[in-house]
């Protein structure tokens, strides 16, 4: 149902209120990255420690690990799948950060526009919605007169394609992340087979147990330590988009409709966590 009823401005009148849209930012993810680094870092620095001559480097086994969780994984999913994983499972490490409430307020300020002037008002502030991609498309479909049915399907439907697209490839990273563990199962299966064809030879069954080893080592660390935590990422992050996108959706839908803003200020923190909720009109 239409409510016709003008809002109140949280500074007095409407026309008081002047949009700034915040560009979203492009920053590195310290926390995966530091994450990371120290992980290793800490293994690093046991190995280092340790008084012992083993040398933790060995081609063949990093081969059999690497190579063919790779390969193993590929099995698993299309090559469309793969072939565009790399550059979401980048965004783990670098991506655009969006504050839910900066969004939220950003929204509401462009409701309360529409509310003064008219739909059509919101293309006097172009200049500000082109600072994000996404707010400029759905503040399009608004002035280009979509109904509020039509812009709620339309980004719903882009929304759960951007979702889906985000979980395929948090399931890859994921898949990675159970089969290097059982590909340095295979590469230490491999190394005791070697070994104990070579029993005749007591002074080698060491330095080759040793080898065998290493592939359980680096399959646990592949796996446990980069895939897995990247993996968790990934569907962090997807989580983190869909619910700006849901609060686009719901401003966007609730504007063309052209509904009590203060009606929409509560759809709004009922999408956001309740440590990050607004009081626009208080």
């Amino acid at each position: 149902m239409t409510d016709t009823t003008a809002g109140q401005s949280p500074t007095g009148t409407q026309s008081d209120i002047n949009v700034k849209v915040r560009k979203p930012s492009r920053s590195v993810d310290l926390a995966t990255l530091l994450g990371l680094l120290m992980a290793v870092g800490v293994i690093g620095a046991a190995i280092l420690s340790s008084k012992s001559d083993a040398n933790f480097l060995n081609l063949p086994s990093i081969l059999i690990v690497v190579c063919g969780t790779v390969f193993v994984t590929m099995m698993s999913f299309s090559a469309e799948e793969i072939m565009g994983a790399g550059k979401i499972i980048l965004q783990s490490f670098v991506r655009t950060r969006y504050e839910p409430q900066v969004m939220a307020r950003q929204l509401m300020d462009l409701t309360m526009v529409a509310r003064k002037s008219g739909l059509l008002a919101l293309g006097a502030v172009e200049n500000e919605t082109k600072k994000d991609k996404l707010l400029q498309q759905a503040v399009q479909m608004v002035t280009d007169g979509y109904t509020g049915d039509d812009i709620e399907r339309i980004l719903s439907q882009e929304m759960d394609a951007v979702v889906e697209r985000h979980r395929r490839t948090a399931s890859i990273a994921k898949r990675g992340s159970e089969v290097a563990p059982a590909m340095g199962l295979i590469g230490t299966l491999v190394g005791l087979v070697q070994m104990l064809a070579d029993l005749q030879n007591p002074e080698s069954i060491g330095p080759a147990m040793a080898v065998a080893l290493l592939t359980t080592f680096y399959g646990a660390l592949l796996g446990t330590v980069v895939l897995g935590p990247i993996a968790a990422k990934l569907e962090r992050n997807s989580n983190d988009e869909a619910m700006i996108r849901a609060l686009v959706l719901t401003a966007m839908s609730s504007i063309a409709r052209q509904e009590n803003p203060r009606r929409l200020e509560m759809l709004l923190n009922a999408e956001l966590p309740p440590s990050k909720q607004i009081r626009y009109f208080d």
